[in-house]
């Protein structure tokens, strides 16, 4: 018998959208889906993001192994560096798992993305409805805003160029563990996104979605940083932005 009450964790519902759940456990987990509508869609949102950038990356496993991580120059690096590399590598082409699975050695507990997403998506509310006063510095002071990111944060702070958005602008936040950058654009049509990015104790994670009322985020980590992508809940759209920004933060370095 299955008890639809019994309680389940974050990291069985990862593993159950991962068919990696053990097969005793599966009936808890569907009974107590069953009797939370909500959490069911949240998965069903995992499920649905995992298939799309399965279609999008699945070529990708047949492409040349990159220069940059041929054995011979991997055991000329040091360990850190080649785990980071790895680990984004694999996150970033979603070789092997599903939206739930991240790079071996560098699993983020589910306190950190929910604290990341949840600090991103409160700013992001709090401030894309602003008109006078949404940003700090303005879109137009890209290098001094970069520049000053940079050296408040940590890290090499990049705006990146977007097709069909427009910098507005950003400003410094408080970040779960210390500053973080948060950057605003904006679409012709009015439609706002904002990059939100904050030291991560984790080097490098696979995108996760959350949705939550009419926002949804992107979450990922790379070389110890996490970013969070805001907008609104048309995930498809969502997808596109968060992975040009990732294709830009890889292309630069950080």
């Amino acid at each position: 018998m299955t008890d639809p009450n019994i309680p389940v964790t974050e990291d069985e519902l990862h593993a159950y959208v991962d068919n990696e759940l053990p097969a005793e456990r599966r009936g808890d987990v569907e009974a107590w889906l069953a009797a939370h509508p909500d959490e069911a869609a949240r998965v069903q949102s995992w499920r649905a993001m995992a298939d799309a950038l399965h279609a999008r990356y699945d070529s990708v496993l047949d492409e040349a192994v990159p220069k940059r991580l041929e054995l011979e120059r991997l055991e000329r690096q040091p360990r850190r560096w080649i785990y980071g590399a790895v680990a984004a590598t694999l996150a970033a082409f979603v070789a092997g798992g599903g939206i739930g699975w991240v790079a071996r050695g560098m699993a983020v507990a589910p306190s950190t993305f929910q604290s990341f997403t949840l600090d991103a998506l409160d700013a992001h509310r709090l401030y894309v409805v602003e008109v006078r006063h949404p940003v700090e510095v303005p879109g137009n002071e890209r290098a001094h805003l970069q520049a000053w990111l940079t050296k408040r944060c940590g890290w090499d702070v990049r705006a990146p160029e977007l097709t069909g958005l427009k910098l507005i602008g950003g400003r410094l936040l408080p970040g779960p563990g210390g500053p973080a950058s948060f950057l605003m654009y904006e679409s012709a049509s009015g439609e706002r996104y904002t990059i939100y990015t904050a030291k991560a104790k984790t080097e490098a994670t696979q995108m996760r979605y959350a949705v939550h009322g009419n926002d949804g985020a992107l979450f990922w980590a790379d070389r110890g940083v996490a970013y969070v992508v805001s907008g609104g809940t048309d995930r498809s759209r969502l997808t596109q932005v968060a992975q040009a920004v990732y294709d830009q933060m890889e292309k630069s370095g950080g």
